[in-house]
């Protein structure tokens, strides 16, 4: 059985509501009164000295909640408007870092505000892998930008890399930037994003439910210690891996079933095109009218053993009953009509043609798969944190997307199978991890050779 999944997260209604998590608690606006400090030598000095992160000033670091990013939009791409302001890094950053998945490339830079003294802010773009070409031609603009900004004597851009495609497109990106292109491990980068996003970000970190859809934890993290922990991290696929310490990590296990099957599926069983199309469709859709519940079968709640009539019973449980017509609807697409709705309210490639009461639309099987995704995911991981004593189970990956249907679904996993013992996080970059830790891994060229020491100063 499933948890119950056919209520809105924030107020326990169907209906149209927004996919987005509010903010609730804590503003993300920054403190004028912030004490400034700017980078300065010793910062640079030190990062040499000791192996490790590229020292990145954090001081009155905050998220910058903007409709409008300054990043020009594109078809080719989507900007994340969460930038990370960091108002006291004043000094030269040679890198960017992109995390290639079986999906989505996800692209980490940093730049400058105007004016000499205004720091500067990590950017968040994401890119189709299928069109990597884009997100390499992204790459070379930065290259160029670099070098007008910077000139030749800070060195040209390097091309942090990781994920799956740091492999597979690696002679691809080296031959279009002509640029030293550095591959860091996946697991390790995951884990050193998502603890700097713990320890170094405010209003990064929240917990999900009906009542409160977005409550930030404490920080500085209360307490300090933030392990052990695990990380499900939900991509085309889920890993799941036990955090013991800084750098100490282990994958304990996964599943196949993730963002790509919801993709991969929703393409064949819908007509949306994109990810955050078939979201948007879910949103809107009845799973009711699809899936098998307990109220199906008793006709009231099972309280015996703590079933709501709400509960899944059988994902896509009563779509045998109308199997034909399920089968055409899915292979011509003819699933919704959405001629009566509002032009705001359409989602391109649904379709526009007239159907039958008894065929299925395509929010309805949206949200289904969605459920039955989320839920496996949730249960998964319960599983694997009661195996291993973790009662903090943080979230990641691209597959969340901010979208409340999959936080309450998740969260309400964790709650409903640990029974209240363990608490499900997320992070308003969570698709952002594994970048973000390429791009603090990376290190100053000829590290550790006297050369370091006598190079350019103030790059990082």
């Amino acid at each position: 059985m499933s948890p119950p999944a056919d209520a809105h997260p924030a107020t326990g209604e169907t209906g149209h509501k927004t996919s987005r998590a509010q903010t609730t608690s804590v503003s993300s606006i920054p403190d004028t009164a912030r004490p400034r400090r700017p980078t300065v030598l010793s910062d640079i000095q030190d990062t040499i000295s000791h192996p490790g992160n590229v020292r990145i000033n954090v001081q009155g670091a905050f998220i910058v909640d903007e409709e409008q990013p300054s990043t020009p939009k594109s078809e080719d791409y989507e900007h994340d408007p969460k930038d990370i302001r960091l108002p006291n890094h004043t000094a030269v950053v040679s890198h960017v870092a992109v995390d290639i998945g079986g999906s989505l490339a996800k692209l980490v830079y940093f730049s400058r505000e105007h004016g000499d003294d205004s720091g500067g802010r990590l950017n968040f773009l994401k890119f189709e892998t299928d069109r990597i070409d884009t997100c390499i031609e992204f790459m070379r603009k930065l290259k160029d930008d670099h070098k007008q900004n910077n000139g030749s004597a800070r060195g040209e851009l390097c091309v942090m890399a990781t994920g799956g495609g740091a492999f597979k497109y690696y002679d691809r990106i080296t031959e279009a930037l002509g640029v030293e292109v550095t591959r860091e491990d996946e697991m390790e980068c995951l884990i050193i994003g998502l603890d700097f996003f713990i320890n170094e970000i405010p209003t990064e970190v929240f917990t999900y439910s009906e009542d409160i859809p977005m409550s930030f934890v404490p920080f500085p993290p209360d307490p300090p210690n933030i392990y052990p922990y695990l990380l499900v991290n939900i991509g085309s696929g889920v890993s799941m891996i036990k955090v013991s310490g800084p750098r100490q990590y282990e994958r304990i296990g996964g599943t196949s079933l993730g963002g790509g099957t919801l993709w991969g599926l929703l393409s064949m069983l819908t007509g949306a095109r994109t990810f955050d199309d078939m979201l948007r469709l879910a949103e809107k859709g009845d799973n009711s009218t699809v899936d098998l519940l307990v109220g199906d079968i008793y006709g009231q709640a099972y309280n015996k053993i703590g079933l709501k009539s709400t509960h899944i019973a059988s994902s896509f449980g009563k779509v045998y009953k109308m199997k034909r017509a399920a089968e055409r609807d899915a292979e011509d697409g003819c699933s919704g009509d959405m001629k009566n709705r509002e032009e705001a309210e359409h989602v391109e490639g649904s379709s526009e043609l007239p159907h039958e009461p008894a065929t299925f639309r395509p929010e309805d099987i949206s949200r289904s798969l969605l459920y039955a995704v989320s839920n496996n995911i949730g249960q998964i991981a319960y599983l694997h944190a009661e195996k291993h004593g973790l009662e903090r189970i943080y979230f990641g990956g691209s597959f969340i997307g901010g979208h409340s249907q999959t936080m309450n679904t998740l969260s309400y996993a964790i709650r409903f199978w640990s029974k209240g013992t363990k608490q499900a996080y997320f992070l308003r970059h969570e698709g952002y991890l594994g970048s973000v830790g390429a791009f603090l891994k990376r290190q100053p060229r000829n590290w550790g050779r006297r050369a370091s020491l006598d190079g350019p100063r103030g790059a990082a």
